[in-house]
């Protein structure tokens, strides 16, 4: 259940964290970061339409990795499996949760802040943890993390801007979320074309070499996920 979608953040560590207060401008900011090159995206439940934009986004863009997130009870895991989420992240370690997505087996990405939580969060079925709010923490805090407990997939969400992209993942990180910096005002009604052109420079920044595939042709080609979700209805 895990392995698969661990292995695809290793390739892909970018995760676009989308969280509106508007459904308007959902569909499009997702096609447009699949433009992009992004591979992995997470819309958190309190979004307006969230299950409908998973569940059309999946349809629509079949190589992506969509996820829900701000997964906070048991009812939510079976609303995001219903709407076809791939994985679920949430901003706190609750086992019941943590239970409940094992049972369907969907990946989860629990947040914890200390090593205490963050070892509960993985001794109680986590894929990784969600290191957060990383701003106040920082890529050394990574560093020192992983230095004892190394099996642990770490993600660093919150405040992670474009030139922290690398530090953390070089830090240690398995992968990082970004929201805000990377969405901007799309998701109210923004300009999607500057979204396209932030988005590739993320999609850059993930790279050890800045080979993000961008071309005259656009993105590179992906494969099919191997990340097996069943949709129930």
């Amino acid at each position: 259940m895990n392995r698969p979608f661990v292995e695809h953040l290793a390739e892909h560590p970018l995760i676009a964290i989308l969280r509106g207060v508007s459904r308007h401008a959902l569909a499009a900011t997702i096609d447009t970061l699949a433009e992009a090159g992004v591979e992995t995206l997470e819309v958190t439940l309190p979004t307006p339409g969230a299950a409908q934009a998973i569940s059309e986004a999946r349809e629509r863009h079949p190589n992506l990795v969509i996820g829900a997130g701000t997964v906070t009870t048991a009812q939510q895991v079976d609303a995001a499996l219903a709407a076809g989420a791939m994985f679920l992240v949430s901003p706190n370690t609750d086992p019941a949760v943590l239970a409940r997505a094992a049972e369907v087996e969907l990946p989860f990405l629990p947040g914890a802040f200390s090593p205490s939580e963050i070892l509960l969060a993985w001794r109680l079925g986590a894929a990784g943890v969600k290191v957060f709010p990383a701003r106040s923490l920082g890529p050394r805090y990574i560093t020192d993390v992983h230095a004892p407990l190394p099996e642990i997939p770490l993600v660093a969400v919150g405040g992670v801007g474009l030139v922290d992209v690398r530090p953390y993942l070089d830090a240690g990180a398995l992968a990082v979320g970004v929201g805000s910096p990377l969405l901007g005002d799309a998701l109210e009604g923004g300009s999607q074309h500057e979204l396209l052109k932030r988005a590739r420079l993320f999609v850059d920044a993930q790279c050890p070499t800045g080979d993000s595939g961008h071309g005259a042709s656009g993105p590179r080609a992906t494969r099919q996920p191997e990340i097996q979700v069943a949709v129930r209805r």
